[in-house]
């Protein structure tokens, strides 16, 4: 009887480091999927932010050539109606 009962205290006990080791590796495993998905996440908050650099500078760029646009349009135009006044005033002569 003390034969079956030290077996069974044995049996036990590998059974319990057995799930201690496999606690730990699960634990351990979590631990690895936790921190690969904060990478993950600040990967792309990165990439969101340098898309919204990106979209940032576009604005900027096509702004600038907007404005370049409507001041050689304004000096057109007032080149233009200078023009029209000398021609009017050459008319009048």
């Amino acid at each position: 009887m003390k034969k079956i009962a030290l077996s069974l205290v044995a049996v036990a006990a590998l059974g319990l480091a057995a799930c201690h080791n496999n606690a730990d590796s699960a634990a351990q495993n979590a631990a690895d999927a936790a921190n690969q998905a904060s990478a993950d996440i600040q990967n792309a908050a990165n990439s969101a932010m340098e898309a919204s650099q990106n979209a940032m500078d576009a604005t900027t760029a096509a702004a600038a050539n907007m404005t370049d646009s409507a001041q050689a349009a304004t000096a057109n135009l007032t080149d233009a109606a200078a023009d029209a006044n000398n021609a009017a005033a050459d008319a009048n002569k």
